[in-house]
């Protein structure tokens, strides 16, 4: 795992439970707090991955020609800023400054953005929709490790994310040519081992180990579970 993903020195009450966005009793709980990151470690790169997601999006809008797309596209884009200010807005109000907490995930999270950006635009808007669906679902379970705090985070990434038109634009691509079908699918399943990978750096340790792995695997049993719907979804084979 990624050396950059070390914990801070101040921490909180944590118990890691996993549960589905709707609440469902049924939703798996987890707990592992041996492996729960710091907490300025958790906020920082939650703030920056919702950045990130708002910089891809911004740059996707610059290269769509429609302007029905591109008005979807600015929605997403909004979305992802309003959840990284808000997040920003609770890093201040614990009196740390965001961009010391943001700056040491800066480059790995920008390897990780580069790694999963397509080679077409409608590669990248599939990107957006699988790697920030999976790692909210994953910073969401992280934040019941937090307390208030925590709380105050899942409040923030429960938040509508208005991705939904991305969708519809993904699967009206789709239609048009039955290779994209294909190609997407393919895709798609290429980001989850990027996406997971980011998300199983942040845990504390840097190598995980047989014991931690058990704790680990409900997790993220779970978010491929979810990863398989947003793509059965939009028609594709996960």
């Amino acid at each position: 795992m990624f050396d950059w993903l070390l914990g801070g020195s101040r921490r909180e009450s944590r118990s890691l439970r996993l549960r589905s966005r709707d609440e469902l009793s049924t939703a798996t709980r987890v707990d592992f707090e041996e492996l729960a990151p710091d907490i300025n470690t958790f906020l920082g790169q939650a703030a920056y991955l919702q950045l990130g997601f708002f910089e891809t999006l911004s740059e996707l809008i610059a290269l769509t020609p429609e302007l029905s797309k591109k008005d979807a596209l600015s929605r997403a884009a909004g979305a992802a800023l309003t959840k990284h200010e808000e997040l920003v807005k609770l890093i201040r109000e614990r009196g740390d400054d965001p961009t010391a907490l943001m700056l040491p995930f800066r480059e790995p999270l920008d390897a990780f953005r580069t790694a999963t950006h397509g080679v077409r635009p409608q590669e990248t808007m599939l990107s957006v929709h699988i790697t920030a669906g999976m790692l909210d679902d994953f910073y969401l379970a992280l934040s019941a490790s937090y307390g208030d705090t925590g709380r105050r985070v899942a409040r923030v990434l429960r938040g509508d994310n208005d991705r939904q038109a991305i969708v519809q634009i993904i699967t009206e691509t789709i239609g048009s040519d039955p290779e994209w079908k294909s190609l997407l699918a393919l895709w798609g399943r290429r980001l989850v081992g990027d996406t997971l990978l980011i998300a199983r750096a942040a845990l504390r340790p840097t190598t995980l180990r047989i014991a931690d792995e058990e704790k680990v695997e409900p997790v993220f049993t779970e978010l491929m579970a979810a990863h398989s719907r947003r793509m059965d979804a939009m028609g594709l084979a996960a």
